[in-house]
């Protein structure tokens, strides 16, 4: 029996059982209020002491559970999607050293140890980005490990940098003159791993990679790393004044670009990557406003809901002949009642509906907001997102589960396997579950209570509304317009991100190779390589040639001459 599994079950297996075992672990290391750190000696040089270091305190534990929690759903249902993949083994090795990469990045408070992870997680995710051998997963994959270096560059300066305090512990980190420095560095790395903007625009590129990966990338690892860098960092990077109020700018501004674009988007998975992008908007802004457990609670509650909602999108697509556009899909509701139902709870989590896993974190964030000493615009566009939120999850329901059926009627609608039914069911209780568990949790971090008025207590379920009833009103004019113009040409471009981050930097390598291929290839090494010496050899051939013709004529005369002076005497 055991020998028929898969690669991909027993990995499963094995991720669903280290975390039912890390679960009591974690649990009372929250009640006993406990952190251990093990540091390990490696080498000193020049007064600075190289050491591998490893935390286990309630961030760390309670992110490594949720997170092989997911990747133990994402696999079952990989054994399943990926089951006429003729090379699974590599796959699952694949996943699982992108969940080992990320595992290390959670437990490793030392930078240049933390390197380890934070650059595995940005070489496997190229190798499962272009996991589907073509073009497009290459320019995908190329601007996906692209962007995320400029990250590892930022960690390596960082480093640079902390060689003044002769450690690189980041939970012994205190005040120094270069500490600006190390605050933007860290910052800007953890803005390209979490896609702020201006590095938005490889997160939906990432698509590219199959649904499972995509599951796991943009619910729990990869794009989480960054927020998960600057929660670890947080009482270091508060010491800069100027670090919350930009942070709030910048993750404000994505979460309105993420919520309209996705307004405009009509491919499925692309849709779910920009609701990621604006839900990691919501985590920034948590911490640019000082709140970096409310950060971490967000983060948890969405990994949950998300995953859930890639593997539903994932069955959908499975389904249906793999088309993507949500335009060719309908009346899904009638032919895959399990995996609509549990993608229902997942949206409606995603928008903030009361008492499922989301309204527990989103809604308690949108209420600090507004008793948060922040500006009136800042506020309104957070709460403008928020609607957008609710419509383009609403637009995503209406278009592909409950309106006209517009697909063909060979689609093969099979919910009888049990690998899908297990993970959708898992990930379904743990969105609805979590958000309740966890916020006995993460409330003890704010002991003084905050008292709002009931107009502001209930504006985030009007916003909400309001967002549904935009989308109801607004879907048939967006779907039938099919005619490209400049405005919605801005909003599906993400704000021209898109075509900005990669064509610029296309052109540019194109045209200075053209040029150098003229000037240099074809002009001066051509000039002073094979062609000048053949050009200067081939001349002082001909001049040597000539000087030998006039020379021998010269002698023939010359013989002629005394020849004739001979004669005469």
């Amino acid at each position: 029996m055991f020998t028929k599994l898969k690669s991909s079950s027993i990995s499963s297996l094995f991720l669903i059982l280290y975390s039912m075992i890390l679960l009591p672990v974690t649990v009372s290391f929250i009640l006993e209020e406990k952190s251990i750190l093990l540091e390990w000696s490696i080498i000193q040089v020049s007064s600075s002491m190289m050491t591998f270091m490893f935390i286990f305190d309630l961030v760390s534990l309670s992110f490594s559970n949720v997170v092989c929690l997911i990747s133990g759903c994402v696999m079952l249902f990989s054994s399943s999607y990926m089951s006429h993949d003729p090379f699974l083994k590599r796959f699952t090795w694949l996943v699982m050293l992108f969940v080992l990469s990320m595992n290390l990045l959670v437990f490793i408070p030392s930078l240049p140890a933390l390197l380890l992870g934070w650059d595995g997680l940005g070489i496997v995710s190229f190798a499962l980005v272009i996991y589907y051998q073509n073009m497009k997963s290459l320019g995908a994959g190329m601007l996906t490990v692209l962007a995320n270096r400029i990250g590892d560059v930022m960690i390596l300066i960082s480093i640079g940098l902390l060689v003044l305090q002769a450690h690189w512990s980041i939970v012994f980190m205190w005040d120094f003159y270069l500490k600006s420095w190390v605050v933007l560095t860290i910052t800007l790395a953890a803005m390209t791993k979490s896609a702020q903007i201006p590095f938005s625009s490889w997160l939906p590129a990432a698509m590219a990679a199959p649904t499972p990966v995509s599951a796991l990338v943009h619910s729990s690892t990869l794009v989480t790393a960054g927020v998960f860098l600057l929660i670890r960092f947080f009482p270091f990077l508060n010491l800069i004044q100027e670090f919350k109020p930009t942070l709030l700018f910048i993750s404000v501004l994505t979460l309105l670009m993420a919520g309209i674009g996705a307004n405009y988007e009509n491919d499925l998975k692309k849709i779910i990557a920009l609701s990621t992008l604006s839900q990691l908007g919501v985590m920034m802004m948590s911490l640019g406003m000082g709140m970096p457990f409310l950060a971490l609670f967000h983060l948890y509650t969405h990994a949950l809901f998300k995953a859930l909602l890639f593997l539903c999108a994932g069955m959908i697509i499975h389904n249906s002949s793999n088309t993507q556009d949500i335009r060719h899909m309908g009346s899904l509701f009638s032919q895959a009642p399990l995996t609509i139902s549990c993608m229902n709870v997942a949206n409606l989590s995603l928008c903030g509906a009361p008492f499922l896993s989301g309204f527990y974190s989103k809604d308690l964030i949108l209420e600090l907001s507004l008793n948060n000493p922040t500006s009136l615009i800042m506020v309104f566009l957070i709460f403008l997102a928020t609607g957008m939120t609710a419509a383009y999850s609403f637009r995503l329901s209406f278009c592909s589960l409950w309106g006209h059926m517009k697909n063909s009627p060979f689609h093969s609608k099979l919910e009888s396997d049990p690998y899908v039914n297990w993970a959708t069911t898992i990930l379904t209780t743990a969105a609805i579950v979590a958000g309740f568990c966890l916020q006995e949790i993460f409330l003890t971090f704010y002991p003084n209570p905050f008292v709002i008025p009931s107009i502001l207590k209930s504006l985030t379920m009007v916003v909400i509304s309001i967002g549904f009833f935009a989308a109801f009103i607004s879907w048939s004019e967006v779907f039938n317009n099919k005619s490209m113009n400049k405005v919605k040409f801005f909003f599906s471009t993400m704000w021209f991100l898109a075509p900005i981050s990669a064509q610029p930097l296309t052109k540019f390598s194109m045209v200075l190779g053209t040029n150098m291929i003229k000037s240099i290839d074809m002009g001066w090494l051509e000039i002073l390589g094979g062609q000048g010496s053949s050009m200067v050899t081939s001349n002082l051939s001909l001049m040597n040639q000539k000087i030998q013709v006039k020379t021998f004529n010269f002698f023939i005369v010359l013989i002629l001459f005394f020849l004739i002076i001979l004669f005469q005497f």
